[in-house]
Parts: C-alpha cells; structure tokens; sequence
C-alpha cells in the first residue's frame, strides 16, 4: 500500500463508517468525467462524486479563477464586502425565482439547512418543522434531525421540534395509489392531516428536497408541490426548497423547483454551486423573511461565510455553465441518453423494478421480486448482491452512486454522449447478479 493509503488508515477519521472496515480507493488525479487511481486506473465517475461535480472534474475556468483569487485575496471576514461574493451572489440570485433577491453564505448544504430553519423560525415565532421520511437534510444537529431517512436515528432526540410525514413516491405509495394523480391528492390529504394535528400555529416550515436526493430521486407527481405551496400559504408556514442536490444544472434547470411552477421562501444550495471545488452553501431568501431583519440582527453567522475563493469558484463556474450551455446538456442527457437507455436497462433486467428522474439525476430501483417489489437491499441497509453489483461496477471501470437498493446515475452535467452509454453499459453488464437473485 502506499504512504498516502497507511496515513489516511493512520489518522483520517472517515464519515457514516465502520473506521476498521474501510479500504478507501487512493485517488490521484481527475479530469472532466474521470478520476484516476495512484495506479494510473482510471474510472468514470458516474457519482459526480457526492453528486457535486457537475461542471466536472478540474474545469480550467473554474481552476483558473481560484488561481487569480487566490492571488489577488485568499481571505476576508464576512463582515466586509468583497468582489467574488457580491458577484457570486448577485449570479445566485439573478437564477432564482423572481422577488428572492438575497443569499446567506454558508460552508455547505448542511448549514444552510440549519439557518434556514433558523430563520423560518424566527420569522414565524413558531418551532416545529416538517420534512419526509424520504429525505436527506445534513449531519448537523438540526439539519440530521430534519433528516428522514435511518442515518438520524443515532441523533434523533425527539426533541428539536421536528416532525415527519409521508411524501409522495407511486412506486413503494403508503397511500395505495394506483396513478400519480391518486398519489398526489392523498400525499396533500395526508400532509393537510399532519398539518391540522399538529398545530397549525405551531409549525414554522415545512423542508423538502425539491426531488429528493440520496433518498430516491422521486420526482414529485405534478401539483404536489403546488399544493404544499398552498397549504403552507393557508397556515402561515415557511416553504424551504432544498435544492444543495438537486440545483445548478443537475436537473436540467438551474433550480429543480423550476420544473414546477413554484415559489418558495428559501431555497438552500451548496454542491453544484461550485461543484464542490472550494466548499460552499447558502440560503437564497424571499423579501418577506429579509424584512425581518432589516433592523433586527440576525442571530447567526459563520467565520468563512461567502470565502472568497469559494465565491470566485462560484462566479466561474455559473458564468462558464451558462456560456457553455451545461444546464442545457443535462436537460439533453436526460430525455436523449438517460431517459431512453434506462428505459431499455429496465426492459431488459428483472431485477429492475423501476427508472426514474430528470436530467442528470436518475435512480434505477433494484428488487428481488418484481411482483412484490421487495427490494434487493433493505431500506437503511445493503446486500451480497448489491454490493457484488457495486464491486462489478468498479471492476468495469466506473464509481457508481448507490444507496440501499438503488444505483444512482448522476454523473458531471458535462459529461459526452458517448461516456454516458458507457457507463450505462457497464451498469447493464453489472445487473446480471441482480437478475440471478430474481431467478
């Protein structure tokens, strides 16, 4: 093994893992929509990594302007103004909905989540807060609390003032839908119920990953949003978009809410603003919730809040995705590569219970019985076979992005034609397992 390999087994401390268990992959370099071993392996990356490399690996605008940053300012407190953040949000705010003219910056998606709980509830003189069980908020203490899915569990105190509901999903409905249209109306008639139990007056904001991310990537049915929209107008309760996935290009549209027609109160980001170059998150805030503070502090802040060299990541890459048309190649990849080629995994594979998403952002749910839809792995955990298909993956040459009993296909938004099929071709060889495990 090399000295990089025994230093990290020595001293780095990994996330959401057994420490003893880990072999982590070296990785020494990465360009476009590839990374590299110290073996000089390479791999496509069709995880974007944590689904943030949209622009793709060492882009040389966005490389180029940390450089002359760096040269010019490494740092500065959030106190003062400086260019790279003025210019980063102004970019932000010029690509969100109309009447969202401010943005908060934060390290990451995590605490943007925390403030913009924060300042929901501080708006609101209110307390609770809703979100899915399907879904991924963050591993700080509210935002993990937020959280749906199994990884808050070891965190979840039953006492931050959260509360959970059912969102809508067809394919695994806890409302015996039969249509999206079904799933729609009791998703809202099941939202509206938890809504009226628990208080009106007492919920500040209802969080939702526009199309939720590490969950499952559902998209929602159409007028679901909508109707969380109204229902939230009907009770005074703040809509936070969680968009620190699914923004910046990933669904074919610079924020997925754009996909519906929908205005929120905040919207979170982190990932794509940069692609993860340099860290970086934020709140972008509707008028109403700025007004608030206009001359009332704002009880929080964070010492690296707007880096300048995380905010000339930002400026380069959503200048560069604009004029290279990249949120409009995702869009492309989707109904072009994506959309047709999982269509043709599904047909193919019995294994494959069902395709889903938008742009750059797909799931393929594995079962191991087609007709009762029992997944491959159980929610929360894996499997042999998922993780022999995952080890098949790698061995064929790509990253994959999976959780629980799904692979998620979300390379870079850049990435060519030609390497999409690839990927999916080496994920069509790899379902084979699947489909013998069906047999």
């Amino acid at each position: 093994m090399s000295r990089t390999y025994d230093l990290d087994r020595a001293h780095v401390f990994h996330s959401w893992s057994a420490q003893a268990e880990l072999s982590p992959m070296v990785i020494a370099g990465a360009s476009g929509s590839e990374v590299w071993d110290e073996d000089g392996t390479r791999y496509l990356d069709f995880s974007s990594q944590l689904v943030f490399t949209n622009i793709g690996h060492q882009h040389p605008k966005v490389v180029a302007a940390i450089q002359e940053q760096a040269a010019t300012l490494c740092t500065i407190g959030p106190p003062l103004a400086n260019a790279a953040r003025s210019e980063a949000a102004r970019l932000i705010a010029e690509r969100a909905p109309d009447g969202m003219e401010r943005v908060f910056f934060t390290n990451g998606g995590a605490d943007a989540n925390e403030h913009a709980i924060r300042m929901a509830r501080l708006h609101t003189g209110r307390h609770k807060v809703l979100s899915t069980y399907r879904s991924y908020h963050g591993g700080t203490q509210t935002a993990i609390n937020v959280t749906g899915d199994p990884r808050r569990w070891a965190s979840d105190t039953a006492s931050t003032g959260t509360v959970h509901f059912f969102g809508p999903f067809l394919y695994r409905s806890e409302f015996h839908a039969t249509t999206e249209a079904e799933e729609c109306e009791r998703a809202l008639q099941h939202l509206d119920h938890v809504i009226r139990n628990e208080g009106p007056a007492t919920i500040a904001a209802i969080i939702l990953e526009t199309i939720p991310g590490t969950a499952g990537i559902m998209v929602p049915p159409p007028g679901y949003l909508a109707g969380v929209r109204q229902l939230c107008d009907e009770h005074g309760i703040m809509l936070i978009a969680d968009e620190v996935m699914s923004g910046f290009g990933r669904t074919g549209a610079w924020f997925a809410i754009d996909h519906f027609d929908v205005v929120p109160d905040l919207i979170t980001f982190a990932k794509g603003v940069n692609s993860g170059y340099v860290p970086l998150g934020g709140v972008i805030i509707s008028e109403a919730i700025v007004e608030t503070f206009a001359h009332r502090a704002y009880p929080g802040g964070l010492t690296y809040s707007g880096h300048p060299l995380a905010a000339a990541a930002a400026v380069a890459t959503i200048t560069t995705m604009a004029e290279e048309g990249i949120v409009e190649n995702a869009a492309r990849l989707g109904t072009d590569v994506f959309g047709p080629g999982l269509a043709e995994i599904a047909d193919r594979h019995a294994c494959v219970g069902e395709v889903r998403g938008l742009g750059a952002f797909w799931a393929i749910e594995l079962v191991a019985d087609p007709e009762t839809r029992e997944p491959l792995a159980p929610y929360g955990g894996s499997s042999p076979a998922m993780n022999d298909i995952i080890a098949a993956c790698k061995k064929a040459g790509m990253l994959p992005f999976a959780n629980f009993n799904r692979i998620h296909v979300v390379p870079p938004c850049i990435i060519s034609d030609d390497e999409a099929r690839r990927g999916l071709a080496i994920i069509d060889e790899a379902l084979a397992i699947g489909d013998a495990v069906v047999a």
